[in-house]
């Protein structure tokens, strides 16, 4: 896994706060933070957490609580807590700001959920390649699938496959996934074992450049359920 390097070091011990996701997600982060003396947030306090099933990470929380709308309001009222105790002068603007916010969130979790609303109850699934989307499935109402529990550098098992191709037949689910930043190989084998269609790449844990399709988080999870969504219901 990462190490913090000397400059991640000394560019936190400068730092006025420190955002931490918690949740495990970064094994080395606790003891990373506990050893500076600057104020430390987790923004994902108060999110209603669910336990990864499988693999050697079983019962203990999905960290990837950012991949639900909902959740990440949780987030930006952490956040606005946050700023407006380090500067209690502008709490005022901050609290503003993370009202915009929770608003466009809102509207991508509306939408969301009122698209996906047409897809019959034996087809509202979710299928990618890694569980990160335990959160989005749960909170727009679709049953999570996925090749492996949590990202691993080797590739996906014969049974892993195997399981996934018999969940896509037996729930005719009309299309599958997988993120950015592994290999679609795997779910390209899902793909050509059923029905399904590949649905697309979905975002996760990358940002893109500036050009790119999800420069910041709103275009990230706005991307990831337009692609849902349209791969789901045929939406053109």
């Amino acid at each position: 896994g990462y190490e913090p390097t000397p400059g991640d070091i000394r560019r936190a011990a400068e730092a006025d706060l420190i955002l931490d996701n918690g949740l495990g997600l970064e094994a080395w982060f606790a003891r990373f933070v506990g050893d500076l003396d600057v104020p430390h947030a987790v923004v994902s306090e108060g999110v209603e957490t669910i336990d990864i099933t499988d693999d050697a990470y079983a019962g203990t929380p999905n960290p990837h609580a950012w991949m639900s709308p909902v959740n990440v309001q949780v987030y930006v009222d952490n956040m606005v807590d946050a700023f407006g105790d380090l500067d209690p002068e502008n709490a005022a603007a901050y609290a503003a700001n993370g009202d915009a916010y929770i608003e466009e969130l809102q509207q991508i979790q509306d939408e969301l959920v009122d698209a996906l609303s047409v897809l019959p109850a034996s087809q509202r699934a979710l299928v990618t390649c890694e569980g990160a989307f335990s959160y989005l499935a749960r909170d727009a109402g679709l049953t999570e699938q996925y090749i492996w529990a949590v990202n691993a550098e080797q590739q996906a098992t014969p049974q892993q496959i195997a399981a996934a191709i018999g969940f896509v037949r037996d729930n005719d689910v009309p299309a599958v996934f997988c993120e950015s930043t592994v290999s679609d190989a795997p779910m390209q084998q899902v793909v050509e074992a059923t029905d399904a269609a590949f649905g697309g790449t979905l975002y996760v844990d990358s940002l893109s450049e500036e050009d790119g399709p999800v420069p910041t988080y709103l275009d990230l999870i706005r991307h990831d359920s337009a692609v849902i969504i349209d791969a789901l219901t045929g939406r053109a």
